[in-house]
Order: structure tokens, then C-alpha cells, then sequence
């Protein structure tokens, strides 16, 4: 095992100016690395993030101060039966059927109505206009909450997620998350409530209404899980689509592929999880001493998973650092299932239940930008520039295009 290698320190400046060359060499020449800073051992390769994440030895038990402190106790952080009925509690309203059915309409809508502002201005910036806002005020919509309150959920969300990707500790930051968690209880606990006594066909309600064998959320399972929505959902979401516009303005060809071919949009979300993910690390931690490659990881430790460092993985991949939507390697079939070919929504049992949630309003997003901007390219002048090391994506992402008539 290597204590140290010759990149930028994962919490640098440098490192989050561009991590991507760091990933390369930690792959091929430190695949394990004690880091001191964040007390975790950090993995980079393909099979070793994947085995972290479908392998029953790597726990979640790290989320017991990593997410609980912001979110309250969640199903993330169970297993065995407690995870399996608790996942499926929530897990209906998240499959094809119901989304398309119930849900579609709520993401056409709000997708509509951000592009409803800049449709006629022949200019936007897709970061602050758009993807931003575009997911937050889908699973606003979908609770069946106020919409009125979209910008207290906004910045509830960049809150939570400054949290989660607070590795320097900084406590301004963290006091603010967890301030995040009192407000947002103190909101949603009494809605709750009033919800319960009056069920509707909102998404709030279906998980009111849910029970398997008995069992069903209380309150508190309810606001958490809705808290881990709101991010998790959200994040997802909004860089992955600045992202994947950012990486199709890079490559024109493809992006008039897509335009002409919108049967392309998902192999274009998927490659875009792979190339720039929008979570580029995930912790685990396991409950007996594991070999991965470079050295043993002692039971009880912190795993820092490199998503972003595996998904470039030149063992997996060809060519991993360039960006192309007819990729071999990627399946669009299972892209969005837990037997994906990247590593963006995990693997395992903790595949992200909201994954064809991201892939419907991506789809949705997509198309409805593609039809209002004709002409479509970046500003004069500008490089897009990722931003990040936790979660990561571009800051800014302005566009020029001919309104449509």
C-alpha cells in the first residue's frame, strides 16, 4: 500500500482544479493510499470500487456520521431485512411504470416552465437557469408541496450537499447543515402529519400510504427519506445534465447526432455518468479486513471509492478519457439497473433507487432544451469548467442559440 504518491493531496486546490490526472495515477501506480486528512484509505480501480459496492463485507455504517448528522436515520443506512423492506417501502414510486404514468407530467411541466424564461432570449446560462433548478422543483412538485417555497428548498439542498462534501471540515459549513436539518424538519414533520389525515396522489402521500408486512414509515422515515431525495435526487440531476451538455457542445458531432436522433439521449446521459459523474466519491467500510489491490484494508476503516477514478478505468475501458456516445462498452439497456456498466448510481443493494427518476427527467430536459434552442452552442469565448471534489460539474454553462419560432 502506498502512503503517499506523486499527485496533489485530495483536498487541494490543485487536486480539485483537475482531479482526473491525479485518478490516473493513482490507478496505475497507487491503487490503495492511506490518506491522513480524511482518515480513510482511498481505491481507484474499477474492480476494487465495484467489489466495494456489491460485496456484503463493505458496510454503509460510515453513513451513521456522514449522512444521519443531516438527514436523520435512512434506509441507506441499513441492512439485511430492515434495508430490504425499507427500500421497498419507497421503491413503487420510483419504477417505470408509476413514473410515466403519475409522474411525467410533473417533470414535462416544471421543465417547460424553467424554459418558458430564456426560450425567446437567444442566450442562457444552463447551470444557474436551468439545471439548478430543474430537479428540486421536480421532487418539490412530485411531495405535492408549495412551489412557492422553491427557493427555501434550493437552498436547503446546496446546504446539505456543501455538507456532505465539507472533507476539510470546515465548521461554518458544517453548522449550516445541520441547521439545514432542524429547518427542514420543523417544515415537513407538520406537513406530514396533515397528509397523513388527508391522503392524495402525491408522492408525499404514496409514502404515507405505504406498508409491506405490516411495517410502515413514521415521520421522522418519511422527512429523512424526503431529505435524501431532495440531495441525492437533486444532485444527480443537475450536474448530470450541465455535464452532459458541456461534454455534447465539446463534440458537436455528436451533439447533432443526438439532436437528430433522440433515441440517443440516454447512451448520452450514460456516457456522461462515466466520463464526468456527477458524485465522484462514495464511502463504505468494512466489517473484516479486505485485500484489494495494493494492500489490506483493516476491518472498521473508511473506504473512500474514486467513482469518478474507476469509471477511467484503462482495464475496463477503451480510450477512457474520451467521451463518445456509441461506446461499446456501455449498454443503454442496463445503464440505469444495478447491472450498469459505470459506477455512478453504485452497484449492489444500494443501487440508487432514483436512477430512472435521473433518467426520465434528463430525457425530459434534453429533448424540451434541444426543441427551444436551435443553433445551439457556447457562448464566444467560454471553456466550461468543472467545479468540485465531492460532487462535481460545471459552474457555469452559457449557451447562445437561435429561438425557435
Amino acid at each position: 500500500m502506498a502512503a503517499a504518491v506523486n499527485t496533489p493531496d485530495i483536498l487541494s486546490d490543485a487536486f480539485a482544479a483537475d482531479p482526473y490526472s491525479a485518478y490516473r495515477v493513482m490507478r496505475n501506480e497507487a491503487p490503495l493510499i492511506w490518506h491522513e486528512g480524511t482518515r480513510s484509505y482511498i481505491i481507484s480501480r474499477y474492480d476494487d470500487v465495484e467489489r466495494a459496492f456489491k460485496d456484503e463485507v463493505f458496510t454503509t455504517a460510515n453513513y451513521d456520521w456522514q449522512l444521519e448528522p443531516v438527514h436523520g436515520r435512512t434506509f441507506l443506512q441499513m441492512s439485511g431485512r430492515e434495508h430490504a423492506v425499507r427500500r421497498a417501502l419507497v421503491a413503487p414510486a420510483f419504477r417505470g411504470g408509476e413514473l410515466q404514468e403519475k409522474f411525467l407530467p410533473v417533470i414535462e411541466r416544471n421543465c417547460r416552465e424553467l424554459i418558458d424564461a430564456f426560450r425567446h432570449a437567444g442566450q442562457v446560462d444552463l447551470v444557474t437557469q436551468f439545471a439548478t433548478r430543474f430537479p428540486i422543483n421536480v421532487i418539490v412538485d412530485m411531495l405535492g408541496l408549495d412551489t412557492a417555497d422553491h427557493a427555501r428548498f434550493h437552498s436547503w439542498y446546496t446546504a446539505i450537499i456543501a455538507f456532505l462534501g465539507n472533507l476539510s471540515q470546515d465548521p461554518e459549513v458544517t453548522g449550516r447543515g445541520l441547521r439545514t436539518r432542524e429547518e427542514f424538519a420543523a417544515y415537513m414533520i407538520p406537513i406530514i402529519r396533515r397528509r397523513r389525515a388527508e391522503l392524495g396522489d402525491d408522492l408525499l402521500s404514496a409514502l404515507c400510504r405505504a406498508e409491506i408486512d405490516g411495517t410502515r414509515m413514521s415521520d421522522e422515515d418519511i422527512k429523512a427519506f424526503c431529505s435524501l431525495l431532495l440531495t441525492a435526487g437533486g444532485e444527480t440531476t443537475d450536474k448530470g445534465i450541465a455535464s452532459l451538455f458541456a461534454n455534447l457542445l465539446r463534440h458537436p458531432g455528436q451533439l447533432e447526432a443526438v439532436r437528430q436522433d433522440r433515441s440517443l439521449i440516454p447512451r448520452a446521459f450514460a456516457e456522461t455518468l462515466r466520463l464526468t459523474p456527477p458524485v465522484h466519491m462514495i464511502m463504505r467500510q468494512p466489517a473484516e479486513d479486505v485485500k484489494l489491490s495494493g494492500g489490506v484494508v483493516p476491518a472498521g476503516s473508511t473506504v473512500t471509492c474514486l467513482i469518478a477514478a474507476a469509471n477511467r478505468d484503462e482495464r475496463r475501458y477503451a480510450d477512457p478519457g474520451t467521451f463518445d456516445i456509441f461506446r461499446a462498452e456501455l449498454k443503454e439497456s442496463t445503464s440505469f439497473s444495478a447491472a450498469a456498466g459505470h459506477l455512478a448510481f453504485a452497484l449492489g443493494r444500494h443501487f440508487c433507487v432514483g436512477a430512472l427518476l435521473a433518467r426520465t427527467e434528463v430525457d425530459v430536459a434534453v429533448n424540451q432544451l434541444l426543441d427551444a434552442m436551435p443553433n445551439l452552442r457556447l457562448l464566444e469565448g467560454f471553456l466550461p469548467r468543472e467545479k468540485g471534489v465531492f460532487t462535481r460539474g460545471p459552474d457555469a454553462l452559457p449557451v447562445s442559440f437561435t429561438p425557435a419560432r
